[in-house]
């Protein structure tokens, strides 16, 4: 059974933009500089310090969070198991909640329910996303190859 796992959020601004840049630049250039490391040794500023030990991948992960908040933009990390409520899926999915739950019930996005309140999760979230956005520009290409035989 899957536990009810919270998303981490970082609110746009609250990151300083000026040293996001800086450390996301510096994550980089050691990345470049060293790419056989996958273990990423962090130390102190003041080098008396045990260095901190972390995987390629979180340090990548890292910056990347580092770039959004470099431009100004907010970033939520969500665990690819997580289980969101329907209002936290609608609003990934920037629908109502009413709408989502329509989806839910007819089959286009799998839930399980916890008493009476629907969980849907992330993957499968995102899975209903990829399919929709494949469909919307299957229709948009075929709207534009209507339109080109019609030399609109």
């Amino acid at each position: 059974m899957m536990a009810d796992v919270q998303a981490k959020r970082v609110p746009p601004g609250t990151i300083d933009t000026e040293m996001a840049g800086r450390a996301v630049r510096r994550i980089k250039d050691y990345l470049m500089q060293y790419p056989e490391r996958s273990l990423i040794r962090v130390a102190g500023e003041h080098g008396s310090e045990d260095p901190l030990i972390l995987p390629r991948e979180a340090v990548s992960l890292l910056a990347f969070i580092l770039a959004q908040a470099a431009e100004g933009g907010g970033v939520t990390v969500i665990p690819s198991h997580a289980e969101l409520t329907t209002q936290q899926a609608a609003d990934m999915l920037n629908v109502s909640r009413p709408y989502l739950i329509k989806l839910l019930e007819t089959g286009e996005i799998p839930f399980r329910l916890i008493g009476k309140h629907r969980r849907i999760t992330y993957e499968d979230l995102q899975n209903y996303k990829r399919r929709d956005d494949a469909k919307r520009r299957a229709a948009a290409d075929e709207l534009a190859q209507l339109g080109q035989e019609l030399g609109i």
